[in-house]
């Protein structure tokens, strides 16, 4: 009854020209609370958490499942919540409970891996970085830990694949009798990076500042505690190399073990290097060939509004997610390797899903924006609290004339074809679907849930 009430509810939604991605999992559960465990008990599953590039890597580790012949389904929607998971798996699953693919790539939200992790005994779980985010929700970068601290114990005989340069993540290993697969960058990524603010900067066992050898960005890097000796753990996937970097894809040599292989990562920026050597350790824990993984890489189709690209008309826009200070950063530094004037288009909500608080967006190193001279030829604010990004522009030193503020999608779209440069676009999450709806409506795209 519950997985029938599943269907029926999303084919409703969707006739309605709705997503459907979390409320038929919320019928589902009012119905049978225990249908995940059921329906998850006969699929090979690999769980990807953390706070950034959840949505990015499970698309890397669909496509290895993909170029390996594996059949799969993803909660490509991104509905990453308990209900949203259900949903996936009741509607890839017959009327009799039985799922009908025979593995699953599932994106959990941080916060909610602790309650997904005590129904779906996954084979693999792969936890990308911990950065503060949404602290209305969330708390400090220790309350997400510990979320996943919960969650990964619930995982019984689950290979984890946990990030050797955070040393928050990395932490987690010592609690741990499962399988480790560290997997890492050891490597400077940027030629130069912004100010920022670190996350964790004092080692979490005794509370001394870490010395680093070197930063990738973020608290992410080659750290080590003078004083109790916790350092860096020596990863089994390491990226070595970045032979290049632009603003459409990276060249990186990815040592696994006596193993090394060249490949392109199909998007550009660091973080996106760091996801490409995530799903690498995957694929490993998966026992997947390794050679096959890392051809994937060039491959693969970006998730909705994560280094989305859109040619209309000829101009080029990109979209890119952001939610927290270390994200957004991040968006800096990759914009510092513009070759060629764009349009720099910043949307700010302050709903549930994007954080009430928005504070955090002082905590950016903004003021490259405008250090980038004639290579910016201005900048748009919009969203619910493009007021409150305009201000912080100001004071990022932007000029007057160069800045503007449209509120309407259907306007700021207009205003972003109206000229011939290339356009990035930075919102957060309730802004990019709304934006990403416009775009889909009136210039022919798939919904962010095809």
């Amino acid at each position: 009854m519950s997985v029938l009430a599943c269907k029926g509810a999303r084919l409703a939604i969707r006739l309605l020209g709705r997503g459907g991605t979390d409320l038929p999992g919320r019928v589902a559960l009012k119905i049978c609370p225990d249908l995940l465990r059921q329906l998850a008990k006969t699929v090979t599953t690999v769980i990807v958490t953390g706070t950034n590039g959840k949505t990015t890597t499970s698309r890397m580790i669909e496509q290895s499942f993909i170029d390996s012949g594996i059949s799969y389904f993803a909660n490509k929607s991104g509905a990453n919540l308990i209900s949203g998971i259900t949903a996936e798996f009741a509607m890839h699953s017959t009327l009799g409970g039985k799922c009908t693919c025979p593995y699953a790539v599932i994106e959990s939200d941080e916060a909610a891996f602790k309650l997904v992790s005590k129904y779906v005994q996954p084979k693999a779980v792969v936890v990308t970085n911990v950065f503060r985010d949404q602290l209305d929700r969330y708390g400090e970068v220790t309350h997400t830990l510990d979320n996943i601290r919960i969650g990964l114990k619930n995982c019984k005989g689950a290979v984890i694949c946990l990030n050797a340069d955070d040393s928050l993540s990395a932490s987690l290993a010592q609690e741990l009798d499962n399988r480790i697969i560290f997997y890492g960058v050891n490597t400077p990524i940027y030629k130069s990076r912004v100010e920022e603010v670190s996350d964790a900067p004092y080692c979490i066992r005794c509370k001394s500042e870490y010395v680093y050898d070197y930063v990738t960005y973020g608290h992410l890097g080659g750290y080590r505690c003078p004083k109790c000796g916790y350092s860096r753990p020596t990863p089994e996937i390491a990226v070595s190399e970045v032979l290049s970097s632009d603003t459409e894809c990276s060249r990186i040599v990815l040592d696994c073990g006596e193993k090394t292989y060249e490949t392109t990562v199909n998007l550009p920026g660091g973080y996106n290097i760091y996801n490409a050597c995530s799903a690498m350790a995957a694929g490993r824990a998966m026992g997947l060939s390794e050679p096959v993984v890392a051809e994937s890489l060039s491959k693969f189709s970006c998730g909705f509004g994560r280094m989305e690209k859109f040619e209309i008309d000829g101009k080029s826009l990109r979209m890119i997610l952001i939610k927290n200070p270390a994200g957004c950063n991040q968006v800096l530094n990759f914009l510092t390797d513009a070759t060629e004037p764009f349009l720099f288009v910043a949307c700010l909500n302050d709903r549930a899903f994007d954080g009430k608080d928005v504070s955090w967006i002082w905590d950016v190193d903004f003021e490259q924006i405008p250090a980038m001279g004639e290579l910016l030829s201005g900048v748009i604010v919009s969203g619910d609290r493009a007021e409150d990004m305009a201000t912080r522009f100001k004071y990022a030193g932007l000029p007057a004339e160069k800045l503007r503020v449209i509120k309407d999608y259907g306007e700021l779209c207009k205003a972003c074809l109206a000229q011939d440069k290339p356009v990035f676009i930075m919102p957060t999450y309730t802004a990019m679907l709304e934006l990403r709806t416009t775009i889909s409506k009136n210039y022919g795209f798939k919904n962010f849930w095809e």
